[in-house]
């Protein structure tokens, strides 16, 4: 009986043969293949041999230059993505229903195609349609799938695939797998926030709770907007300009024309008036001296004569035809 393992041994290489035969089913072949190592990696020969026609089956192929000395950042970019999908589309598919083989082409080992295809640019998908069976289309030439609005996900090709395919064969999701790192990331973020937030709680919640300094901040933002910033972000406005005799133009002529620091003065003028209005009716009724509290309202009313006056000649000047003024301007 010892012959026996000699002859199972000297067997061997010929059922390994056996086995590895092609069953003449070249979509199951290649199938088979895919399933072990996601999208083909082809070379010339086996690209001609995968799209020569007649074919009952898709072919998703992309053309790529992957080595570093081509300087093709875009197809080292999306190269996981497609990996992605066609291992996403082989694992939802068990059985081939799509009849949709995914390869891969590199510039090293096709270089005879990437001539006969006329390409200057990688990457490049090609979809090809069967040309036998119910779902064969008339144009043997392949759709092609350019990238010209840079890296692509692996959900937009997949969506582009999908139309290429009839409506009622099966096209499964992308399936992504967990980022164990960015969870952990974002777990240990958020609970720093919260311990952070904890700690300064009883620092910061007085602080924001504060009227006076909401009272200050929307008085800010009032006086900011009115005065034209945003107007000045829009339109991208100058500074200052030039009056045409050697000096500055602080203030465009018109009502739709200004100038940066013409908005700044005018915000300013603006703070002043609300300055002087929030003293006179608070700051001012609050002075016990009957002397001093007159003083008081005079001085605040004057400043908000003199201001209100300027502000009115601020208008006339980028205006002739401005009908109001008020002395002393």
């Amino acid at each position: 009986m010892r012959w026996l393992p000699f002859l199972a041994a000297s067997l061997l290489p010929f059922t390994a043969l056996a086995a590895k035969k092609p069953s003449g089913d070249r979509f199951y072949d290649f199938r088979t293949k895919s399933l072990s190592s996601g999208p083909i990696k082809l070379d010339d020969q086996v690209y001609t041999q995968l799209t020569k026609a007649p074919r009952d089956y898709s072919i998703a192929v992309l053309l790529t230059a992957l080595e570093t000395r081509f300087g093709c950042v875009l197809c080292r970019e999306f190269q996981p993505e497609w990996d992605l999908l066609s291992k996403s589309w082989l694992k939802g598919d068990k059985n081939g229903e799509s009849r949709l083989i995914f390869g891969t082409l590199d510039f090293v080992d096709g270089k005879n195609t990437f001539a006969s295809l006329m390409l200057q640019t990688a990457p490049v998908l090609l979809f090809f349609h069967p040309t036998v069976g119910p779902n064969a289309r008339l144009d043997a030439q392949p759709v092609r799938f350019d990238f010209t609005s840079g890296p692509q996900s692996a959900e937009t090709i997949h969506a582009w695939v999908s139309r290429q395919l009839p409506a009622d064969v099966p096209k499964p999701a992308i399936v992504r797998p967990v980022n164990y790192v960015k969870v952990v990331s974002v777990t240990t973020a958020i609970l720093g926030v919260i311990t952070l937030f904890a700690v300064a709680a009883p620092y910061i919640v007085p602080i924001i709770q504060n009227r006076n300094l909401w009272a200050a901040f929307s008085l800010i933002a009032v006086l900011l907007f009115t005065s034209g910033h945003m107007f000045n972000h829009i339109r991208k406005v100058p500074y200052v300009a030039g009056d045409g005799r050697g000096g500055i133009s602080y203030f465009a002529g018109g009502f739709s024309n200004q100038f940066g620091l013409e908005s700044q003065i005018v915000a300013a003028i603006y703070g002043v008036l609300s300055f002087a209005t929030i003293s006179l009716a608070l700051k001012v009724p609050r002075i016990a001296d009957p002397k001093a509290q007159q003083f008081a309202v005079f001085l605040w009313s004057g400043v908000l004569l003199c201001m209100y006056s300027f502000l009115l000649s601020v208008f006339r000047m980028k205006n002739g035809g401005y009908p109001f003024w008020l002395p002393p301007f």
